[in-house]
């Protein structure tokens, strides 16, 4: 078979739904890793393995730096296994405390590393932005290798290094990597420079697909062979014990765990640690060998991550009330603050509240550090671009914000208490520019229906298995008009239903669902998934939206 064509057993459906998103060719579709552009065209790279391999050879003290969210906390995994396989000995890490350093590499943090005397700083997925911090590791003596994947501002930090695709002059053609997927290219890099082929940096790949999912950085072609290739080696039991522990903590079987597993199972119980406790309970997790010793840990991120999601729906009932008021005083960007919300839950607040509402929406808690300052964290919808609004507000506002980074759809700030009315109205006259009544407009995207002889659980395995699904390659989900033969409801939130099209019968069920009225026939928005209750070749349902037909 050509490299080109679609498998003549490939579900027709599957070929359609890969088409509907730009993918003319099963390779195309399913990439490999062949695809992978080569790691010379990342700026700086050759300065950045330089140092790395300096440190190596003459054992210094390499100290990484991570992030305090799932993609930080994987690509310091990465780093610190990849480095050891490298040969480096003398090697340490640190993750910031939210509430004390602040974000990424701060001079507070720079301060508590003197005692540990880095020799070399590697920052992962963080320090495009961390000018002060890296000026004071600078002026510390030590030496600074930025690898990151955010967007730069107008300058660049005074670092040794930066390897970011995404850094003025870069060529590399692929600019959504994760912080764990750049790091994953320099480690391929040093490799080639030292000579060492049979060092084994595809075992790290089960930790570059989950940090590349739980980032949500658009899943172009270098992103799906990423992620596809983590994914084999997890399904064939290829998986380190951390990621193994929170996947059966989660309920999850991971000889089909799929990226949607890692989205919605995996990521959000290491999150948790960074969101109310340390991140290091979940680097620890990562990169623990011992079995029993990663069981513990998954069961403590479990744990957290429990109280995350009680804590998290608290914030959205309130947040759910500022929004309101903010859409009554006609705001196009939410800007919520409340005193009682926790910085480290308000980046899901702000998904949840931008998905109800479709509107971008910054939220806002005390920093934690200072009473002065606010935590932000913004998500915003396709057609304005979160980043580049903050760029705007703080160019024509100079000081009003005193730090920001991020990307399109998501970014994060820090902002004086005093100012926010200010920002606000900022973001306003923003909003009033850019959001155009097309943007504003919500709509839900489907692939269409399904006939009754598709609607199998051969086509609800090829769905599961036949792509990597996420930002910019969404899952397949379809639309419908049913027949309502029976519906209940279950714990008075979630929705089970019996329905009928062309005089097959199927089970459908809706988790949260809007308390409305079903009527006799509805119009559903649905993944075709198995039937893991019932068993066997069932499937049903999961429904995403209903409305009357």
């Amino acid at each position: 078979m050509q490299t080109g064509a679609w498998p003549t057993a490939l579900p027709k459906v599957l070929t359609r739904i890969h088409a509907a998103r730009g993918s003319s060719s099963f390779s195309e579709a399913m990439p490999k890793l062949d695809v992978m552009p080569h790691f010379s065209l990342l700026k700086d790279i050759d300065p950045a393995v330089s140092l790395l391999q300096t440190a190596i050879q003459e054992d210094r003290h390499i100290v990484v730096t991570a992030d305090f969210d799932c993609d930080g906390a994987t690509a310091c995994a990465v780093a610190m296994r990849g480095l050891r396989l490298l040969g480096a000995k003398h090697l340490s890490y640190a993750v910031p405390d939210r509430a004390i350093h602040g974000y990424g590499l701060t001079p507070a943090l720079v301060d508590e590393l003197r005692p540990m005397r880095p020799d070399l700083i590697v920052t992962v997925d963080h320090g495009i932005a961390c000018f002060d911090g890296v000026r004071a590791a600078k002026n510390a003596g030590w030496q600074v290798l930025v690898t990151d994947h955010h967007l730069p501002g107008d300058r660049l930090p005074c670092a040794d290094a930066i390897v970011n695709p995404n850094q003025p002059d870069d060529v590399f053609p692929s600019k959504a990597l994760a912080g764990v997927g750049v790091m994953f290219y320099v480690l391929l890099a040093l490799r080639s420079r030292m000579a060492l082929p049979s060092v084994e940096l595809t075992a790290l790949l089960d930790l570059v697909a989950i940090g590349t999912v739980a980032d949500m950085v658009r899943l172009d072609p270098l992103n799906r062979a990423l992620v596809q290739a983590g994914l084999n080696r997890i399904r064939a039991g290829k998986v380190h014990a951390g990621i193994a522990a929170i996947a059966a903590v989660a309920g999850r079987d991971l000889s089909s765990l799929t990226s949607a597993d890692i989205g919605f199972s995996i990521a959000p119980r290491i999150n948790a640690a960074g969101r109310l406790e340390d991140m290091r309970v979940g680097i620890e997790c990562l990169m623990a060998d011992s079995r029993a010793v990663a069981e513990q840990l998954a069961g403590t991120l479990d744990v957290i991550n429990r109280e995350r999601r009680d804590l998290q729906q608290a914030m959205i009932a309130s947040g759910d009330v500022l929004a309101e008021r903010a859409h009554d005083e006609d705001a196009l960007v939410l800007c919520l603050q409340d005193a009682d919300w926790h910085a480290g839950v308000i980046g899901l607040v702000a998904s949840k509240l931008k998905d109800k509402t479709h509107r971008p929406v910054v939220a806002f808690a005390p920093s934690g550090n200072d009473d002065d300052m606010l935590r932000g964290s913004a998500r915003s919808i396709p057609g304005f671009h979160m980043r580049d609004a903050l760029a705007w507000v703080d160019a024509k506002n100079p000081g009003m914000i005193e730090r920001f980074g991020g990307h399109a759809m998501a970014a994060g700030l820090s902002l004086p208490v005093a100012h926010f009315d200010e920002f606000n109205r900022a973001m306003q006259s923003v909003g009033q520019v850019w959001l155009t009544p097309s943007i504003l407009e919500a709509f839900i995207e489907s692939d269409g229906p399904l006939t009754p002889q598709e609607m199998s659980a051969g086509t609800a395995v090829a769905l599961r298995d036949g792509g990597v699904w996420g930002q910019a390659y969404p899952e397949p989900q379809f639309d419908d008009v049913f027949e309502v033969l029976e519906s209940r409801w279950l714990k008075e939130k979630h929705l089970r239903m019996k329905v009928r099209k062309d005089g097959c019968v199927f089970s459908a069920i809706q988790f949260n669902a809007p308390q409305r009225e079903t009527g006799e026939r509805v119009r559903l928005v649905y993944q075709l998934v198995l039937d893991d209750w019932r068993g066997g070749d069932a499937v049903q349902l999961m429904v995403r939206h209903r409305q009357p037909a």
